[in-house]
């Protein structure tokens, strides 16, 4: 929230800088995000008044201005602004001046005309488009006629407008939700300081004629705990007075009328939201607060149809649904220029609907965010009451008597016990029962104490203290969190040291970034659509009751969807040499939503585009399957399973090219897949050919594994031979190499296939494979008869199970 600290000084005595203020509250109540002040480094922007205004002789939209700034003589300024008139009192950026964007503002020549300066917009002094009260469009910027009386030319403009003002950006945490009012931050800042705030006062006079008789209200109580109307007749909707205007620019809200202003106001001031609606544009003489029907159609303030659910709840008139409550008003009953007759609403919604309603229309507001962390509840007719005299003052309206209250209750303050000990158990002191009273009488907090107990009374505006925990926050932050005593844990210590889990996951890792992948991080929720794809494990995903977007409303099965939109993302501009991998978990549900869905870790990669740079020795090197396979085979021995590993063929994977994708098997373990995405997927991401693995790193974790050791080199020569062996063309390599490797003894050392020959001389089912075998014997030399026996062997197993022939 941004905190005027001029605003604060009506309530408080402030002499400290803006930023040892700043400072206090962050040590203090909550963090400061940003301290600033609007005006920036802008100088010699003064307030001025037009004496005349001609035309320019050589321009059919440009005048020439003489302009009263406070200067022995009239400053000429020649302008294009199509609302600048004789008398009006006027910003001047004068020559020399320095203005919003850091823009310098030089005297010069225009068709011909001197100009001294320039008359200002508020967009040309740093207002954003969303806080300025009149579109760029409709001209300079112009004092009304009672805010100009109170002008003298040559006043320094920046300082009227209140951009001289000191803003703090408040953070505020979830349980403070009384700062969000300047109310509650008055007394927050009055206990920092230990000085007594002044609240605002009014003076609400009223006509005879009854609220009752002009309108009645009804809300039920689980949709409203507190609901109450006022009216006030004979108003005049015009512009603020510049004193509001620049209260609620300065907080970060476009002033649009007096009326609009004032609900707005009360909402900065007391943290109440309120609305507004034209009394003659109900539909009935009647009011009331129910549940939206299905598919209800409301037109809000921003101009948008939408469509309401039986969980909303808004306020209606008749049959006819206004608005939805709490959240943003409707466009029938919007207070214009022509309304002469308004109903003043305050009220404490269900929080629960609120943020229902703000999250389904996605219509977060300064309203619903109030009314879904809590507001003052004593302060709710209150500021109703504030804003029907502010109206009454500012609008020259007529207040009738009384509020109609459609449902009411006592607030019963709660009391909450804490005893001197506990205080100095919990924070490690000696505080004493005067520093504690002390402190209490800081926060405004009325108390007894018996025999070290103090019994606390919570006011309504402190509705985030419940429990003796609480109030020992409040002393502790009061005392002085840099005054509580610094103690070392005591106990044995023990060496810290990774679990198995996360060196074989940190491994990973390395060897990932070691083979050129970078690492993503994505969010694990995602559309219906892609929830499901690429899954290894049976099940389905989790749906979410209130997802944060349309994007992520479902638990993800698989990592390689979160990469192949990284892959899209990069390719878009322009990046088409990618390689990421993702460690993460997945989630998968058996349907029963009693139980918490399984969270699996996972590993995934993606490479597309050239893996090696083209240079003037050689071309760039494309992936291709082969290298997101030599990526899992390096992972895979580093793992350094007992069983041994095999990629079997899967036609049937989806969303996998059939023809390109093999499943990895430890054992009889399924722990992943690899291959390429299959051409439809890639061109509904629209990226180009891309290959991918993913593993199932829990599968993996469990997996028996052989303790690495270091071999002694053999000090005996290695034999080598070559097989070329005909097999049917279906059957993989991979079998093949497997079958050598548990027919081949413990003396194969290498197997190396390195041809695969079909054509010429060959049957057209059948294909020759050649491989390269290494046999090593650490003991002893190997004779020729040893090495022709196990390929021998090898021949044998070969046969047996494929039907293989050696050539």
């Amino acid at each position: 929230m941004k905190v005027s600290v001029n605003w604060l000084r009506d309530y408080l005595p402030i002499e400290l800088p803006a930023a040892q203020l700043s400072e206090k509250i962050s040590r203090t109540a909550v963090e400061v995000e940003g301290l600033y002040q609007p005006k920036g480094n802008m100088k010699k922007v003064v307030i001025a008044k037009v004496l005349s205004v001609v035309p320019h002789p050589d321009s059919d939209h440009m005048v020439i201005t003489q302009l009263d700034a406070g200067e022995d003589e009239p400053i000429q300024v020649v302008t294009g602004a199509p609302n600048v008139a004789e008398g009006q009192m006027v910003v001047l950026a004068k020559h020399g001046s320095v203005i919003g964007d850091n823009k310098k503002i030089r005297k010069g020549k225009l068709r011909g005309e001197q100009s001294n300066g320039m008359l200002a917009a508020l967009q040309e002094i740093g207002f954003d488009d969303k806080i300025a009260p009149k579109d760029f469009e409709n001209g300079i910027w112009v004092f009304n006629d009672v805010d100009a009386a109170q002008l003298q030319p040559g006043e320094d403009a920046l300082k009227v407008l209140g951009l001289d003002d000191d803003i703090l950006e408040t953070g505020i945490t979830p349980n403070r939700a009384d700062l969000f009012s300047m109310n509650g931050t008055a007394f927050e800042v009055a206990a920092i300081l230990s000085e007594e705030p002044t609240l605002p006062t009014f003076d609400l006079h009223e006509v005879d004629e009854k609220t009752s008789d002009v309108i009645s209200a009804t809300a039920p109580t689980e949709l409203a705990s507190k609901y109450a109307v006022r009216v006030v007749k004979n108003v005049e909707v015009k512009d603020s007075p510049l004193w509001l205007q620049r209260r609620l620019w300065t907080m970060g809200i476009r002033p649009i009328s007096n009326i609009v202003d004032i609900t707005n106001y009360m909402l900065l001031m007391y943290g109440q939201p309120m609305h507004a609606f034209d009394l003659n544009a109900l539909p009935s003489s009647e009011v009331h607060v129910r549940h939206a029907h299905d598919q209800e159609q409301i037109k809000t303030l921003d101009g948008v149809e939408r469509e309401a659910s039986a969980e909303d709840i808004v306020i209606a008139s008749g049959d006819e649904a206004l608005m939805f409550a709490g959240v943003m008003g409707g466009e029938s009953t919007e207070v214009t220029g022509k309304t002469t007759d308004i109903v003043l609403e305050g009220a404490i919604f269900n929080p629960k609907s609120i943020r229902h309603t703000a999250r389904d229309q996605n219509l977060h507001s300064e309203a619903s965010m109030r009314f879904e962390r809590g507001v003052n509840v004593e302060d709710t007719f209150i500021a109703l009451d504030h804003a029907a005299a502010l109206v009454a003052e500012l609008a020259g309206g007529q207040v009738t008597a009384g509020r109609v209250v459609a449902q009411d209750f006592a607030y019963k303050a709660p009391v909450v016990s804490v005893s001197v000990d506990y205080v100095n158990h919990v924070l490690g002191t000696t505080i004493t029962s005067d520093e504690i009273a002390a402190i209490f009488d800081r926060l405004f907090f009325d108390y007894e104490v018996n025999d070290g107990i103090f019994s606390v009374t919570i006011p309504a505006r402190r509705w985030d203290i419940t429990i003796a925990a609480d109030l020992i926050e409040e002393i502790a932050r009061l005392y002085g969190y840099d005054n509580l005593p610094t103690t070392l844990p005591t106990g044995e210590t023990t060496p810290g040291k990774l679990t198995a889990q996360q060196r074989l996951v940190r491994a990973s890792r390395h060897t990932l970034e070691g083979l050129g992948l970078n690492q993503a991080i994505s969010y694990v929720l995602t559309t219906p659509q892609k929830a499901n794809r690429f899954a290894l494990h049976d099940g389905q995903p989790v749906q979410l009751d209130y997802p944060m977007s349309q994007d992520r409303q479902q638990t993800r099965s698989s990592l390689l969807t979160s990469l192949l939109d990284d892959v899209a993302y990069n390719k878009a501009r322009k990046q088409t040499d990618v390689a990421l991998y993702e460690q993460g978990r997945v989630f998968v549900s058996d349907g029963d939503l009693t139980k918490q869905p399984k969270e699996i870790e996972h590993l995934a990669g993606v490479i597309t585009g050239n893996v090696t740079n083209r240079t003037w020795a050689e071309r760039a090197q494309a992936a291709d399957f082969y290298t997101i396979k030599g990526i899992v085979e390096q992972l895979l021995t580093n793992y350094g399973f007992a069983d041994d590993v095999a990629f079997v063929v899967n036609t049937v994977r989806e969303d996998m090219h059939p023809g390109r994708t093999a499943d990895i098997y430890v054992g009889n373990v399924l722990i992943g897949f690899v291959g390429q995405i299959h051409p439809l997927t890639a061109k509904e991401y629209r990226i180009n050919e891309t290959f991918a693995f993913e593993l199932d790193l829990s599968a993996i974790i469990d997996l028996p594994k052989v303790t690495g050791r270091y071999e002694a080199i053999s000090r005996y020569p290695a034999v080598s031979r070559d097989l070329a062996i005909l097999v049917n063309r279906d059957i993989p390599a991979a079998q093949i190499e497997l079958a050598i490797k548990q027919a081949g003894g413990k003396h194969l050392h290498d197997i190396v296939i390195f041809d695969v020959y079909t054509g010429e001389n060959m049957p057209s089912d059948m294909k020759s494979i050649a491989v390269g075998l290494t046999f090593v014997n650490a003991e002893q030399t190997m004779l020729d008869d040893e090495t022709s026996q196990k390929v021998d062997h090898i021949a044998s197993a070969l046969a047996e199970q494929f039907g293989a022939e050696i050539r």
